[in-house]
């Protein structure tokens, strides 16, 4: 009697007993939730995996070398299924493999325990020997051999090298401008930038986000030390701020200072070299304010006239690189020069560059209102987030409404005001095209018309601004939009700079129900293709595409296809037939089941269930009652950081980003009742997002993610990739960034992480990147793509970093770190300038 109960007794027992246990109630759960996969038409791996459990967790009650036997016939099937479904990769693969490899460990460790423990003469003790416990860790060890093999190659990288600079420039194709450009306000060409300095958001108002310094190089980048670092005292999460409050600017450099707004919309001058505060303005923004975005992507700012004195200009790399003194220059005049800063609460202001004063002569003591003829007056509904465009003689302003709140918002109008006086000189209502002439007193502009929330470019030879255009509230539904509104929405409008008339409109996405707006600055450049020198347009999208068109006309310089798209819009709408697509694509793949991805099996099983449950029939599903995948998502592949580009070689440098959404439409039944309450309660005079009050459709938009909050779709979610534009091909694409800031453990795992915040590249062959989730800034290789270096930021970098070049003949890395509310990155209130040691 003692030999029959000594192992039920014994520790052995009892341990294997707890292994059943759990087996058995994880086998229910995975039998139940698999087996609802199979109903819908998924695979049925996670139904058999559950009955697998549910055998050897009742085999470890008492028959221990048959449940050692069947977990490594189940593990081996696992493997091979997994091989089958995700190849070697390694992400995917560990999403599938990581919790069956560690319950199989668990068991292999039990085994010699269980054999000490149990008696000389118990059967279970000659029958856990080999071979149970060899054929179990043969199939262990199989997977550590697959998961080495799957580390050491990324399957999702595309490796390659870029073409060398040319030797020479192409035959030439004449950039005729168009009839009358030679006679429009500022129609002559800019001023050269000196090559120190950045006097626009893009650096130039072509929007390159190219430097011609060489100072860093991919041989000296692992040199860059921080030089100084300044903090603005401005920082998010102040009373009355919304979630999406940020602190996105890039920098001015203009002679020796730098020029910035912070997201409270103080501005500020930076000794360039020290970052030595010079002034601060506050323009003592309104409370009480409709806000949606909080921010302040940065200034514009004009140069002074020809015959004016100048502000003092950096040298020239090459006189840097010789050390020479700076040469001396006079003051200049008061606002000669001016800086200029749109507000929250509706006003463009124009600045002194020299000692932070509002310049008198522009508009009534340097103010332009910009609720002048504006319908719906809600303060804060309306601004503009990003810096205006100026010319010679025009300051061009567009601005942002709020997204998806009524149909009754503001309109979305292009204004040009002279330069000097605030006077307006044209307006553009894109659902009001033809009449430009300045807008009569006591009239409105058209509510609720497209607009321009982004950054413009402008050819000041050609005679043209270049506007990246948004949608007319709500994004999810078009059923009442205007053949005007049609047009002009979701696409590229060049407009005469004299006039302010329509010359060409390019459209991105027909009759948009995604948000996809044209989020990005459009780039300038001329290309070399098939052997013709081409003034281009390059233009990236919230999906993904790299529109290249000759900015003289808008025809597309490599081919774009029209491809049919998904119907069966909701009630009262329609879709279009076919969406563009261009020859450069960064189009994510179609999803499938095996795409979808999570930590461990069980939220990957989750994740298979949701997709398909949710419509789902590839890029530009339409949304739907039942919640529809769209992929991308409104996060867009870009958004408005854009791309940088070298106009010598005729590449760029890109940050593409996939995550996919839920798009699902709530019928509204009235137009005032609250629908969407997981967005919170309204404040103030802020509806929730997404209620599009007056439409028949709420709208409920989040990214697609299982219930631990991570994404869907397998990684990587964030890349950087390099793109031969005059061959029109990508040449290399890897991972970009670590999730040590985005998991509760700070494991800095590369599992490539969507960046917000546009890139910068220089001369010397290195492109720079801070807007990733991880609070890095990095440097790569333009070349191959290969990281260089990464320096910690202490808090989110969602900002275009810039370069320039000191006093003390000495190029600057500019990072600014404020954290961005909407993606949850760190609030901050730093600028950070690195630099090379001193020679």
């Amino acid at each position: 009697m003692s030999t029959v109960l000594a192992p039920t007794l014994s520790p052995v027992p009892w341990l294997a007993r707890v292994l059943g246990g759990v087996l058995i109630v994880l086998g229910f759960v995975l039998l139940a939730a698999g087996g609802w996969l199979a109903s819908v038409g998924g695979s049925w791996h996670y139904a058999l995996s559950g009955l697998a459990w549910l055998v050897v967790g009742a085999l470890m009650w008492g028959r221990l070398r048959g449940a050692v036997y069947g977990y490594a016939a189940y593990f081996v099937a696992t493997l091979v299924w997994s091989l089958w479904e995700a190849g070697l990769d390694w992400w995917p693969l560990g999403a599938r493999m990581g919790v069956p490899f560690v319950i199989g460990l668990v068991l292999l460790l039990l085994v010699p325990t269980m054999r000490r423990h149990l008696p000389v003469d118990d059967p279970r003790r000659v029958a856990l020997r080999s071979p149970p416990a060899t054929v179990l860790a043969l199939g262990l060890g199989a997977f550590v051999v697959v998961a080495l093999l799957s580390w050491s190659r990324d399957a999702q990288a595309v490796e390659g090298r870029m073409p060398p600079a040319p030797g020479a420039p192409a035959t030439s194709v004449p950039m005729v401008p168009v009839a009358a450009s030679s006679t429009i306000p500022g129609g002559s060409a800019a001023a050269p930038v000196p090559d120190g300095e950045w006097h626009a958001y893009g650096r130039t108002g072509h929007g390159q986000r190219y430097s011609p310094l060489r100072q860093i190089t991919a041989a000296n980048v692992g040199e860059l030390q921080v030089a100084w670092e300044f903090h603005t005292g401005d920082r998010r999460g102040q009373p009355g701020d919304p979630k999406e409050t940020t602190f996105e600017v890039t920098p001015l450099k203009v002679g020796e200072r730098l020029f910035l707004c912070t997201p409270h919309q103080k501005v500020m001058a930076l000794d360039a070299t020290t970052g030595r505060e010079l002034w601060r303005y506050d323009p003592r923004i309104r409370g009480g304010l409709a806000l949606q975005h909080l921010t302040c992507r940065g200034l514009s700012y004009q140069a002074p006239p020809v015959d004016a004195s100048p502000v003092p200009s950096s040298r020239t790399s090459a006189a840097a690189d010789a050390a020479a003194p700076a040469p001396s220059a006079p003051a200049p005049a008061f606002c000669a020069a001016k800086l200029f800063m749109p507000t929250a609460d509706g006003r463009l202001i124009a600045l002194d560059p020299a000692t932070g004063k509002t310049c008198p002569r522009f508009g009534r003591d340097g103010v332009v209102d910009l609720w002048a003829g504006m319908p719906n007056l809600k303060p804060g509904a309306y601004y503009s987030t990003s810096p205006p465009v100026v010319t010679r003689r025009l300051v061009i302003v567009g601005g942002t409404v709020l997204d998806n709140a009524s149909i009754k918002e503001q309109s979305g109008v292009i204004r040009a005001y002279d330069v000097e006086t605030g006077q307006l000189v044209w307006n553009w209502d894109s659902a009001n095209p033809e009449e430009t002439a300045p807008l009569p007193a006591g009239r409105t502009y058209t509510a609720n018309s497209p607009n321009s929330w982004s950054i413009a470019s402008v050819d000041e030879a050609l005679g043209l601004v270049y506007l990246p255009m948004g949608n007319q509230p709500p994004d999810q539904w078009g059923g009442k939009r205007s053949p005007a509104v049609e047009r002009h929405s979701s696409a590229v409008v060049a407009l005469d700079l004299a006039t302010g008339r329509v010359r060409w409109v390019f459209q991105t996405v027909h009759h948009d129900l995604w948000d996809y707006d044209v989020p990005a600055q459009p780039t300038l450049v001329d290309l070399t293709v098939r052997g013709q020198r081409v003034p281009a347009l390059v233009q990236p999208t919230k999906q993904g595409e790299l529109f290249v068109l000759d900015r003289r006309d808008g025809k597309p310089v490599f081919p774009v296809t029209e491809t049919p798209a998904p119907q069966g819009a909701a009630a009262g709408d329609h879709t279009a037939a076919t969406q563009p697509v261009s020859a450069i694509s960064f189009n994510p793949p179609e999803l499938t089941e095996r795409d979808m991805w999570g930590v461990t099996m069980f939220d990957q099983l989750w994740c298979r269930i949701a997709f398909h449950r949710l419509r789902y029939e590839g890029r530009f599903t339409p949304p739907s009652t039942q919640g529809s995948i769209i992929n991308p998502g409104n996060f867009g592949v870009f958004n408005w950081g854009g791309i940088a580009v070298d106009p010598v070689r005729g590449i760029a440098f890109t940050t593409p980003a996939v995550l996919a959404f839920t798009s699902q439409l709530v019928p509204r039944h009235d137009d005032t009742s609250q629908l969407v309450q997981d967005e919170g309660p309204p404040r103030g005079a802020l509806p929730a997002l997404n209620e599009n009050f007056g439409a028949p459709f709420a709208a409920r938009m989040r990214p697609f993610t299982s219930p631990l909050g991570i994404p869907c779709q397998a990684p990587p979610w964030g890349t950087v990739a390099g793109v031969d534009l005059n061959a029109g091909q990508v040449i290399w694409r890897h991972r970009n960034g670590t999730v040590r800031d985005l998991s509760p453990v700070p494991l800095p795992l590369r599992l490539g992480v969507p960046s917000l915040g546009g890139p910068l590249l220089t001369a010397g062959g290195v492109a720079f990147l801070s807007g990733s989730m991880d609070d890095y800034v990095r440097a790569y290789d333009v070349d191959d793509g290969r990281p260089l270096w990464e320096s910690r930021l202490p808090a989110g970098g969602q900002a275009t970093p810039m370069t320039y070049l000191g006093a003390d003949g000495r190029q600057y890395l500019l990072v600014v770190a404020g954290g961005h509310g909407s993606t949850g990155t760190r609030p901050g209130d730093t600028v950070r300038a690195y630099a090379l040691g001193k020679r």
